[in-house]
């Protein structure tokens, strides 16, 4: 009698065929409509395997104390450069508010002090990074379940964005001025990455849109040539997982700034990049065409996956 295919085999099928041929060339490969097809084909299957062989409820590994890591590596950005971000680090977040907004009946913000008052839940877990580290650290958050639950969302939402304080990249030149947070001119040189607190800077200089993500003073930056700010998204089977949830506290003790302070997602079914740090808004919606590039993250425009299972 034949045996179904684990889940390792279906996903190392999945990607075969794009792994095999980028060994025969990456460059031309890379720009050729075929091969973006079969590595988008590739992370459709590894969505379809993931849907497929675990329930939404399917629980990501759980660990004891005893195995929590004594150091756990504050990959990406450490300590955000902008202003706004600074002011309210300073102030030990008490000025900080997460907003919950978009497509969803009863948008609200809270507080730091209000959301740590909420129903929370606390889970050890391990963190996997896509440059192959992995380290295991106790988290406590509120279940982004329950925010998504009070703001009622409208029936065509699809995906949930979270739009971050962390700049990470400039965006425009703007001619000179004394604030380069401020740029926004319609100059045409871009001034590439602006984060110098990036344990791994952005790749490339290229003119990207505003992810039209919050500023930790509350501005949108909308324009184009705006600083582009951390940007991630996950589907509502994600997010209303039970182990989804938004993080103020990080082995027992408040979240340090350098793994994402006040608040960040942990999506435990999920790499590193999409557990956004430095959450200052959530944005329900029904695509990502007004996002950034419009494939649902920072990392995401830059050519990685959307779909991040593991």
């Amino acid at each position: 009698m034949s045996r179904l295919p684990s889940r390792r085999a279906l996903l190392t099928g999945a990607s075969a065929v794009a792994a095999a041929a980028m060994l025969g060339g990456c460059d031309r490969l890379g720009n050729t409509q075929w091969f973006q097809r079969t590595l988008k084909t590739g992370e459709d299957a590894n969505l379809f395997v993931q849907r497929l062989l675990l329930t939404e409820r399917s629980l990501a590994p759980e660990y004891a104390e005893a195995d929590i890591s004594p150091w756990f590596k504050p990959n990406g950005t450490e300590d955000p450069p902008d202003k706004p971000y600074k002011a309210l680090a300073k102030g030990n977040f008490a000025k900080y508010h997460l907003e919950v907004a978009g497509l969803v009946e009863a948008p609200f913000k809270l507080s730091l002090a209000e959301l740590r008052k909420l129903p929370a839940r606390t889970q050890v877990t391990r963190h996997d990074c896509v440059e192959g580290w992995s380290a295991i650290g106790k988290w406590t958050g509120v279940p982004l379940a329950d925010l998504l639950t009070r703001a009622k969302l409208k029936p065509e939402a699809r995906y949930v964005v979270f739009h971050c304080a962390d700049t990470m990249d400039q965006g425009e030149d703007d001619g000179g001025s004394d604030d380069a947070q401020d740029a926004g001119s319609d100059a045409t040189t871009p001034v590439g990455n602006a984060n110098p607190a990036m344990t791994k800077q952005a790749a490339g200089g290229e003119r990207r849109k505003d992810a039209g993500g919050q500023q930790a003073s509350g501005d949108t930056g909308a324009s184009s040539g705006s600083p582009v700010r951390y940007y991630e998204s996950i589907d509502l089977v994600d997010a209303f997982h039970p182990q989804t949830i938004l993080a103020y506290d990080m082995n027992g003790k408040a979240l340090p700034v350098s793994n994402g302070a006040p608040l960040r997602l942990r999506v435990e079914r999920n790499l590193g990049y999409k557990q956004a740090k430095y959450v200052m808004r959530i944005e329900v919606v029904e695509s990502f065409a007004h996002i950034g590039d419009g494939k649902g993250g920072y990392w995401e425009d830059q050519g990685y996956a959307w779909y991040a299972g593991i």
